[in-house]
């Protein structure tokens, strides 16, 4: 994948909204946004997810981190996609943005 975050704006309070506009590296941007829904600090994240190009197809994203000994276990969940297309594309673009981030905390 290898999107390059170029914007972020980030109200993290239940009502609080988000927007991160990226650059693929085939030159397209993607902008997406949502409003948080639950927000338990350093636990759980509940938002909406909808990109600029199709408002109507929201999603919703659930991300648990727990303890694990000295590690922390992070659980993503997306899920109420508009089609089995948009489910295989976020589930490519996720897995890059947690194997990154696996990465970098390694």
């Amino acid at each position: 994948m290898g999107n390059k975050v170029v914007h972020a704006e980030m109200d993290v309070r239940v009502g609080g909204r988000f927007r991160v506009i990226m650059h693929a590296p085939d030159g397209e941007t993607n902008d997406v946004s949502g409003e948080y829904r639950e927000v338990v600090p350093g636990t759980k994240l509940v938002f909406t997810w909808a990109w600029l190009a199709t408002p109507e197809h929201e999603s919703l994203v659930t991300i648990v981190l727990r303890r694990d000994g000295d590690a922390t276990l992070l659980t993503l969940t997306h899920e109420q996609f508009f089609d089995e297309a948009a489910r295989d594309s976020h589930h490519a673009g996720w897995t890059d943005v947690l194997d990154t981030l696996e990465r970098l905390f390694a």
